[in-house]
């Protein structure tokens, strides 16, 4: 029997580790927070993704379109609140029609049922929507991330795992007979393999084990208000723009949630810390970490004016409201509720390049999930499945 640790206990974390107890090994999931899906998991807008915006053959296109069926398949056989309610992407002038066409074709691509609409039709899925022109998308979902994993947490229990929380991976060496020893603090955890699936921090245990990673995480965060509930009418599914195709950010949208409250955002700014979820949440040595980093100066120079909008929107209601405005006129500042913020751990390459795709990163007796952002928590039982192959199992 295979002995593996996996080091993150996020809904990939514990949907790997949930993958390889299945396949007879024995698991110890070391997680660094008093409780499961504390950070990306538990901070996201819960979308079941359809698998639209990515390049066809790319992880996140094949992961997405598996993973939205499986995802849904799990939440159905488990009990979890899930709504296949669909999506309209819009777009609000001529301009943005090439782009909305160019998604319609990747639709196609990559297999996800998808249909372009006119404005007569997208009215009958959403009477307040603005636009041109839609794209209908049949097999976006809402969900319980958090849910999930309280699922994915009592399976492995009744499986007989080791679920470990408030334990952080310190220090990794190789062990004296093959294999890793993680020293966490309390003992040292012993295993034949290690999965690092640390998200925010999946760079640092890469480089602890290490490796040197070809990548380096910045986090951004996204921040999101919710529609009053006299607003909440003006949307019945979920409204996106059509996105920048230079830029991983869907842009700020609207989802009708499981409860029928409707989240708005999110926007994408450089976080002040790796879990900096509001502005005065700072970390100097998070901040000097990034500025020693090259990538992110090139990137600055590539993005300044939409830096700038993403901060103006940031510490700006009625700029957030202009953006949703676009979507749904009916939508105004006095109809923004604050609702928290989440941090996306988004790999940049050291030429300023923002990672599009998963990366997964392999070496003897270790697996490193080095970028794996929305659609991460759509993939997740996928890219498990993934995960446990380049462990070793045949």
């Amino acid at each position: 029997m295979r002995r593996v640790a996996v080091v993150g206990g996020g809904i990939l974390g514990l949907a790997v580790a949930r993958e390889l107890t299945t396949r007879g090994d024995e698991v110890t999931v070391l997680e660094k927070e008093g409780r499961w899906a504390a950070h990306q998991t538990g901070h996201n807008s819960n979308v079941v993704h359809a698998g639209l915006y990515y390049e066809p053959g790319s992880f996140k296109a094949r992961m997405s379109v598996a993973g939205n069926r499986s995802m849904v398949e799990f939440a159905k056989t488990n009990d979890v609140p899930v709504d296949v309610c669909g999506k309209l992407v819009v777009a609000t002038t001529n301009e943005e029609l090439p782009g909305l066409h160019a998604l319609a074709e990747r639709a196609s691509a990559n297999g996800v049922p998808a249909k372009l609409v006119t404005p007569a039709e997208a009215h009958e899925y959403e009477p307040e929507v603005a636009c041109v022109a839609a794209l209908h998308v049949t097999t976006t979902a809402v969900i319980d991330f958090g849910r999930v994993c309280e699922v994915l947490a009592s399976q492995l229990t009744a499986a007989g795992a080791d679920l470990r929380l408030s334990t952080p991976a310190l220090a990794i060496r190789p062990g004296r007979a093959g294999g890793v020893e993680i020293a966490t603090g309390r003992d040292v955890v012993r295993a034949d393999a290690l999965v690092n699936c640390a998200g925010l921090h999946s760079d640092r245990v890469a480089t602890l084990a290490g490796l040197t990673p070809a990548v380096r995480i910045v986090p951004f965060r996204g921040e999101y208000f919710t529609l009053r509930p006299e607003a909440a009418h003006l949307v019945r599914g979920l409204i996106y723009p059509v996105p920048d195709p230079s830029l991983p950010f869907l842009g700020v949208h609207l989802t009708r949630m499981l409860d029928g409250s409707v989240h708005a955002g999110p926007n994408a700014v450089l976080a002040l810390r790796r879990e900096g979820y509001r502005w005065r949440d700072v970390s100097a040595g998070d901040l000097a970490e990034v500025a020693r980093f090259p990538g992110i100066w090139r990137l600055a120079r590539k993005y300044p004016r939409t830096a700038a909008d993403e901060i103006l929107r940031s510490v700006s209601r009625q700029r957030f409201a202009r953006s949703l405005a676009r979507l749904v006129p009916g939508v105004g500042r006095e109809d923004l509720v604050r609702a928290g913020a989440g941090v996306r751990a988004q790999a940049l390459r050291p030429d300023g390049t923002l990672v599009q795709d998963f990366v997964i990163e392999t070496t003897p007796n270790q697996v490193h999930v080095l970028n794996a952002p929305s659609p991460g928590a759509t993939c997740a039982l996928e890219i498990a499945k993934h995960v446990a192959d380049q462990v070793g199992h045949r």
